[in-house]
């Protein structure tokens, strides 16, 4: 049975959201924009998901709004937080996901311009760093909360207080955060929070911005009246309500799961760094996603592990899900100062709520030889081995 351990990119549905789910894809299938009964029903079913939503993140019904996904809810907040005020400066990092990264670059193209502030070498920013970037024209600062590939949690909570302070509205991409760890809009002195389902075993296809209300912000859709009028298309009840039932569960299980992943996961980078030389973490021991194992290998490609771990039944990835098949080495690491070399040979494992101790064991009886047999085709190595 493959091994799956790439929790990261997406998770599976888990069987109650599903449930949840199924009576919106086989018979309850009225527009709830619509008047009459079923429809009616479909509008009770999305107005209770979005209390739950609320609810899971410390925020009123009425400041969350359902999206088509994690990227959609990220382009959104920047694009329509700009259109709707004056400033032309955006701040964000350099280790940002490339929902915010590419829609910032598409911005710099129409005119605006981006501070792109750098990280330390775990993929830290510096709340210092936010203050000194912001300018009289500063419309937007968006941050990420924990990211995607090396699991590094920024310090959200005290960057807001500065935003707040400025008066100038602030968005964290929390798709990675949000089921994971505690997520409370009010403590982290957010304007706007983007998540995404199927990173807690929701269905995919399915996201919410949250918006504090009095934040101004143009639809980035237009066409219809649903979501009070700032998101238009016909909603996704099934996934609307799939989401919501997800992260029921997943707040249910936060703590538990917290707990024992956060444990497999320092295990597994024991194990590692003890079994396998010339080995890096990359992102920090703590202040990291419980899940998240980020390595580099020297004098490999991470690539070609990733495809010998796969042909032994391990599923894993070199990074970013977005990003894969790009030749280009990992922007996250490269912006924390790892070399080309090492960015190169970086492989994420991601843990979940499936992840058992045995398949960390599984793992390491094929990780060090597979490592072994593709440094033995590697010049390089031969090379350092020669030399001593």
């Amino acid at each position: 049975m493959p091994l799956y351990f790439d929790y990261a990119a997406t998770t599976p549905l888990h069987p109650k959201a599903l449930a949840a789910m199924l009576p919106f894809l086989e018979g309850s299938y009225a527009n709830p924009s619509s008047v009459y009964t079923p429809a009616r029903d479909a509008r009770k079913a999305i107005d209770a998901a979005r209390q739950s939503v609320a609810s899971a993140i410390n925020a009123n019904p009425d400041e969350i709004y359902f999206t088509g996904s994690g990227t959609e809810s990220d382009n959104w907040a920047i694009k329509g937080v700009l259109e709707a005020n004056k400033g032309r400066h955006i701040i964000t990092t350099a280790a940002e996901h490339h929902a915010v990264l590419y829609t910032c670059k598409h911005l710099e193209k129409q005119g605006y311009e981006v501070t792109y502030l750098a990280v330390d070498n775990e993929g830290f920013v510096s709340p210092q760093a936010v203050e000194a970037a912001i300018r009289p024209d500063t419309a937007l600062v968006s941050i990420i909360m924990a990211n995607n590939e090396i699991g590094t949690i920024q310090p959200i909570s005290k960057i807001g207080v500065i935003t707040r302070k400025a008066g100038i509205p602030f968005h964290t991409d929390a798709v990675q955060a949000v089921g994971h760890i505690p997520v409370d809009v009010n403590e982290l002195n957010v304007d706007l929070l983007s998540l995404s389902a199927h990173k807690f075993y929701g269905p995919k296809g399915i996201g919410a911005l949250y918006i504090r209300k009095g934040t101004k912000i143009n639809p980035l859709l237009n066409g219809g009246a649903q979501e009070r009028g700032r998101r238009a298309g016909t909603e996704n009840v099934a996934g609307i309500v799939g989401q919501s039932a997800a992260l029921e569960i997943a707040l249910e299980e936060m703590q538990a799961e917290q707990s024992r992943v956060s444990a497999l996961r320092d295990k597994l980078i024991d194990n590692i760094l003890s079994a396998i030389p010339h080995v890096q973490l990359n992102g920090p021991r703590d202040n990291r996603l419980p899940g998240n194992v980020n390595i580099s290998v020297s004098f490999i490609e991470g690539e070609a592990l990733l495809l010998h771990l796969d042909m032994l039944g391990h599923q894993a990835s070199t990074g970013s899900a977005c990003s894969s098949g790009a030749l280009e080495p990992s922007h996250v690491l490269t912006a924390m100062g790892v070399s080309h070399e090492m960015a190169n040979g970086a492989i994420r494992f991601s843990l979940g709520r499936e992840t058992t101790q045995e398949d960390i064991d599984k793992l390491m009886t094929v990780l060090p030889a597979a490592v072994e047999r593709l440094r033995s085709l590697s010049p390089l190595y031969d090379d350092f081995m020669r030399r001593g």
